[in-house]
């Protein structure tokens, strides 16, 4: 891999990700869509204490009748939307771990996966990666130790098992494999970085890698 050039190392990744974009907002009921879609256009806009129900029902389109059935409150809306784009992360892990079968494959597609969210729900990223969670959802683990993020690491710590990854300390194998494209993230919510961030891939990834080869 080492000796391709870099159009030929765009085409081979090119043609390992032919898959669906991923979205965190599939397979939901049109008015649950709806709620957690407006709900986080308003947090992420406004932050979650200066949102009301009231703005969410407005946004939403939905009764306030459905709000209060379905989730209770506003924390009660907060901790679905959590608990729904982390689930959905999982599952899009689960294709990925399905999909690929050796470390480079699967940590590889996960920073695509990152960067290719990052440009078709940006709110959803902002939201994950961003948000203070424990502010306002105290019960809830900080992201760092949802399943979807230790899964992330697991990949990492399977490599350093199979010798696809240098001997190294997991969590600094982890940081290095995911830090530079989460980083990336962050410049490209903040806006400080223009380009959309998925024409990055490469670069990051080919220096990625190479830094954690045995």
């Amino acid at each position: 891999m080492a000796n391709r050039d870099k159009n030929e190392y765009s085409f081979y990744y090119a043609a390992m990700f032919e898959t669906k974009i991923p979205s965190l907002f599939a397979d939901l009921g049109e008015r649950h869509t709806a709620a957690l879609q407006a709900t986080l256009r308003l947090f992420c806009a406004k932050g979650y204490f200066n949102t009301s129900v009231q703005e969410i029902v407005a946004a939403s389109g939905v009764s306030v009748g459905f709000i209060y059935h379905h989730f209770n409150d506003k924390a009660g809306i907060a901790r679905a939307l959590y608990t729904h784009c982390l689930q959905r992360m999982n599952h899009l892990l689960d294709g990925i771990e399905a999909d690929h079968d050796n470390t480079e494959q699967r940590c590889s597609a996960v920073i695509r996966m990152l960067f290719d969210l990052t440009e078709t729900e940006p709110e959803a990223m902002e939201f994950i990666i961003h948000a203070r969670h424990r502010e306002f959802l105290p019960a809830e683990k900080s992201i760092c130790s949802t399943s979807a993020f230790v899964r992330m690491r697991r990949f990492v710590a399977e490599g350093i098992h199979a010798g696809d990854i240098a001997n190294i300390d997991p969590n600094v194998a982890g940081a290095v494999m995911y830090g530079a494209a989460i980083r990336l993230v962050c410049l490209r919510l903040d806006g400080i970085v223009p380009e959309p961030v998925d024409t990055y891939f490469d670069e990051v990834w080919q220096r990625t890698w190479a830094s954690l080869q045995p």
